[in-house]
């Protein structure tokens, strides 16, 4: 942590028209202002800025050439590419939600999940209990409003429900906080170490998150990074590391397959990642190396 004392912050705000004398300023080719200034009122100028990063050398100076519709195709790229990821995302958790809740509950019970004792990590047990019994609470769905009005164990719910309503991020804190045990049942579904799996909902709650707050996700360097499982098709130099888009692709790929009525989502939409980076990648030097992607990355034995 820097021991630097604090300052004033100097930013000022700009109109749009001084905005766009700014990125011009910077070597920013904008042939059509009315339309740039339209763009800008739709997409925040710090926002902008930040896909315009990969257009910039050095700091604050566009490489010659670079173009406003450059980067705001970058922009439409990552929008996609976020589109991409919460598909395959809310699929993946809808089924992590039904895993985790019917392996669960057929051991334990409805209210299984309430017994200390069931689970391996009773802090993070005790403070997962707590958030559901509050989202239980503050839930008016209809269904939660009948187990409040007809049954003397609210706010405690059947697990099947309560996997229902909470966050995804509770759901990875069940799953992290469960028996190891039950972790192997549920792991083995998707033919995972119950540690792997962790990780990777870990990471997909993560990522998951990003899209959701329409952060930058082609070129970000993750800080959740997962785990990769032993083997080579894990291994460099067929991924070269956990950090970049390749691992999290992969990670979905491969929960995807494991889940068979998704076969057909699964194949169409590797074949529309495929697409996008293929065809409309963004216009900047070494796209594919700031995405970390191998040239081949299309023909990883895990992604075909």
């Amino acid at each position: 942590m820097s021991t630097s004392p604090k300052t004033p912050c100097p930013k000022l705000w700009h109109s749009v028209p001084v905005q766009l004398a700014k990125l011009q300023s910077r070597g920013l080719v904008i042939a059509d202002p009315g339309t740039a200034t339209s763009f800008l009122r739709h997409l925040n100028d710090y926002c902008f800025t930040g896909y315009g990063l990969v257009f910039e050398q050095p700091r604050h100076a566009y490489i010659p050439g670079t173009t406003f519709e450059q980067i705001r195709q970058t922009y439409e790229f990552d929008r996609a590419l976020r589109d991409l990821f919460t598909e395959s995302i809310e699929l993946i958790e809808l089924d992590l939600r039904t895993s985790l809740a019917h392996t669960f509950g057929e051991i334990h019970g409805a209210f299984g999940h309430t017994d200390p004792t069931k689970f391996y990590d009773h802090a993070r047990h005790a403070e997962w209990l707590k958030k559901l019994r509050e989202e239980t609470q503050r839930s008016s769905d209809r269904f939660i409003t009948h187990y409040r009005d007809t049954y003397l164990e609210f706010p405690d719910v059947p697990v099947w429900v309560g996997t229902e309503i909470m966050s995804f991020g509770s759901l990875s804190n069940f799953y992290r906080s469960m028996a190891k045990e039950d972790q192997k049942r549920v792991s083995a579904r998707y033919a995972l170490q119950p540690r792997t799996l962790g990780s990777w909902i870990h990471h997909l709650v993560y990522v998951r998150n990003l899209c959701a707050h329409h952060a930058r996700l082609w070129d970000r360097e993750w800080s959740i990074k997962p785990d990769l499982p032993a083997g080579n098709a894990w291994a460099p130099p067929s991924v070269p590391g956990n950090s970049r888009l390749l691992a999290s692709l992969l990670i979905q790929s491969s929960m995807l397959r494991a889940i068979t009525p998704e076969k057909p989502f699964l194949s169409d939409w590797r074949n529309r990642i495929h697409k996008l980076i293929t065809y409309q990648p963004p216009a900047c030097p070494d796209a594919l190396k700031k995405m970390g992607l191998p040239a081949n990355w299309n023909h990883h034995p895990l992604w075909n």
